[in-house]
């Protein structure tokens, strides 16, 4: 890893759990559709992809009704669910011993901007990211690719070589290899080792402590 010099993370599954606040915000939704049978296995499918993608997979919903999905969602999110998460064992010390190694590093999440950055300010640790990348709440920027690329140019980065994704769902790894980055999928997060081995992940990591040692 001494190659790299930028180190970009995902934020829901990879910095933070964030399952809980996610999965209530999931079944605050479903409830006012008044859709009852779903399992928490569901509901763990939307920690990581874009909310629309996810509704229209797993409950049917179509394109055009998704505004309004989102809207709800972000209604029960705003006003608390965001911060039903804890960061990580293992994530602050891996922080801090990239920067003091001179690393730059950055989010690129598909969670809007705007909730990535009160969360990593709730949880202490926004001032290691020289740059926090999200998705627009208008939706214009949501794909994880697209976020990267937001990412890549918000730090600046002339040689991709130079940066890494660090992700534990395939959209991390699918993201950063169509903007020509490598990847290290986490199996603490949400994803399996099967997804990420599929999406083609440079590595495969375990605990936060292993990215400091590959």
């Amino acid at each position: 890893m001494a190659k790299y010099q930028y180190y970009f993370f995902d934020l829901d599954g990879t910095l933070v759990n964030t399952e809980e606040g996610i999965t209530n915000s999931v079944k605050y939704v479903l409830e006012k559709y008044h859709i009852k049978e779903y399992d928490m296995e569901t509901l763990r499918k939307f920690i990581g992809p874009p909310l629309g993608e996810s509704f229209q997979k797993y409950f049917g919903f179509s394109a055009e009704e998704t505004g309004e999905l989102i809207r709800c969602y972000r209604e029960y999110y705003s006003a608390g669910g965001m911060y039903e998460a804890k960061v990580y064992g293992g994530i602050e010390r891996l922080l801090e011993r990239l920067k003091e190694d001179g690393k730059v590093l950055a989010v690129a999440t598909s969670k809007p901007e705007h909730f990535a950055r009160k969360i990593l300010e709730r949880f202490g640790l926004a001032d290691y990211f020289t740059c926090i990348a999200g998705a627009s709440m208008d939706g214009s920027r949501s794909s994880k690719e697209d976020v990267i690329a937001y990412a890549l140019a918000q730090c600046e980065v002339t040689e991709r070589a130079r940066a890494v994704m660090i992700g534990d769902r395939e959209h991390d790894i699918y993201g950063a290899g169509k903007q020509g980055l490598d990847s290290v999928g986490v199996l603490f997060g949400f994803g399996s080792r099967k997804e990420l081995e599929a999406a083609g992940a440079d590595y495969i990591v375990n605990t936060p402590e292993e990215i400091m040692n590959i």
